[in-house]
């Protein structure tokens, strides 16, 4: 297979296959002809963190039993409530996630992991296990696959310039010199192209803060739709990229839900489609279509729910009630901004060849279409909190009841901004998403897809997190707030 010359992952272009195709034998020669020296084996922990597990490279067959058999690690220490009389888990490579690792002193090759308990079956709590059960349910029942994408947004905090200073809350997709932290920005790109992360773009966005001693200035990543399982790793894989290169420049990165006092908190806007056989199955030619109205319906119908993996924390909801674009009302619309799932610009082959004429004069090449139409339905519940694989995992469950609930359709022209203005309101806090999701815990819980003791811990870390937010701490008092938003400052 011949490799596009833009291809940015340094293994494929060695190896000439795509990553899709990877083996162990590959890897060993993939290290060998590298001269590394070392492997990383990664896994998403409970935390929803990137967590590392190192290995000197010994010799050529120690270095194939790493990256065939993996690892065994202590689950007690990764998840919260397991049993640690029966904690040893297996972490096994996923071969296909393999990168080389552009951070530590030596260079390494990392690869994703997948658990599995003491008798080989894929451990039920592992967060990878659980968005990948959920899109196969959804596969199985709808011969569909669900791919999305996340927007994700973050802070780089610094002192503040004298030079051109930033102006507050008006960064969107600024240049510099008066747009700050562009090489970091810069340099994050490049290390997830090479990683296979696959990207859209990078731009500075509106939250530009000025505090008197320091300066914190906004950024987007908008990423490409792949398999909603693996658009979980990736979200994963670009927070740790961000923190890392920050952390490189001096700066702190921080995908808080808010921030400050005052402007825009983080959100994480999450794109998603169905696709069959390379074919945007919720778009025709007069747009959104009612499959695509059944994805919005499932969505709306769970969001109160979803708001327990999507919105983790008190400030979370500070942010619902104060955000200028966070949604509130459980509703959706085409273009708004205000609603709760969007349904974004998309391209019209014929405005676009038209649009391309009149911007190039003369020109006569032919505009090229997209393997796979770029409609989307966008999701704005989640924000820097999210536990992305449990979201994603949600959004996919959602989506397959929306599927197949007859009164998809009905619910959807209800809830559409165009027909009414009066709708139902997300969580105010983390208990009451709490609640939510205990009261509907039995759909997350169908086709074995959310463990119940995974559910629990859920419910009691939000119930939790609200103990030292009683009383309303935060909302009024400026002291309390900012404290608040210092304890949930290094979230997701």
């Amino acid at each position: 297979m011949a490799i596009d010359a833009f291809e940015p992952h340094p293994i494929v272009r060695l190896l000439g296959k795509p990553s899709a195709e990877f083996t162990a034998g590959d890897l060993v020669r993939a290290v060998e002809e590298l001269e590394l020296r070392q492997v990383n084996l990664r896994y998403v922990g409970g935390d929803g963190r990137l967590k590392t597990l190192a290995f000197p490279i010994n010799s050529r067959e120690h270095l194939a039993e790493v990256l065939t058999r993996g690892e065994r690690v202590d689950g007690s220490s990764v998840f919260a409530g397991t049993d640690t009389e029966a904690s040893d888990v297996y972490i096994v490579p996923r071969h296909r996630t393999a990168f080389l690792n552009p951070f530590g002193e030596r260079r390494s090759l990392d690869v994703l992991c997948s658990f599995y308990d003491d008798g080989g079956t894929p451990l039920p709590y592992a967060r990878e296990q659980i968005v990948r059960r959920a899109a196969e349910v959804l596969t199985q029942e709808t011969g569909m696959t669900l791919e999305a994408f996340g927007e994700l947004e973050y802070y780089l905090v610094d002192e503040p310039e004298r030079i051109y200073p930033v102006e507050e809350e008006r960064g969107y997709q600024e240049s510099g010199p008066f747009s700050k932290g562009q090489r970091v920005r810069e340099q994050v790109l490049g290390h997830l192209g090479a990683m296979g992360v696959p990207l859209k773009y990078a731009h500075s966005e509106v939250g530009n803060i000025l505090e008197d001693d320091r300066q914190l200035v906004q950024h987007e990543i908008e990423l490409q739709p792949v398999p909603v399982e693996q658009a979980a790793d990736h979200l994963v894989l670009a927070k740790w990229v961000v923190r890392e290169v920050a952390y490189a420049h001096g700066l702190e990165a921080t995908f808080a839900p808010l921030v400050s006092g005052e402007g825009a908190g983080n959100g994480l806007h999450i794109h998603s489609r169905l696709v069959r056989n390379g074919t945007n199955t919720i778009v025709n030619k007069a747009g959104i279509n009612d499959t695509g109205r059944r994805l919005i319906a499932g969505y709306l119908s769970a969001a109160r729910a979803l708001s327990a993996f999507g919105n983790t924390v008190p400030t979370s909801y500070l942010r619902f009630a104060e955000g200028d674009e966070s949604p509130e009302d459980i509703c959706w619309g085409t273009t708004d901004r205000t609603g709760l799932v969007r349904v974004p610009l998309a391209w019209n082959g014929d405005v676009l060849a038209d649009m391309v004429a009149h911007a190039n004069p003369g020109s006569t090449e032919p505009v090229p279409e997209p393997v796979t139409h770029p409609q989307t339905v966008e999701l704005r519940l989640g924000d820097g909190s999210a536990d992305v694989h449990l979201l994603l995992a949600g959004m996919a469950v959602a989506a397959t009841r929306g599927l197949s609930d007859p009164g998809s359709l009905e619910l959807a022209e209800r809830l559409s901004t165009a027909n009414h203005d009066d709708f139902e309101q997300l969580p105010t806090s983390c208990s009451e998403a709490a609640d939510v999701l205990e009261a509907e815990r039995e759909k997350f819980e169908a086709d074995g897809v959310f463990p119940g003791q995974l559910i629990d811990a859920l419910l009691a870390g939000l119930r939790d997190t609200d103990d030292a937010t009683q009383d309303g701490e935060g909302a009024h008092d400026e002291a309390a707030r900012e404290a608040l938003i210092r304890r949930h400052w290094h979230v997701g």
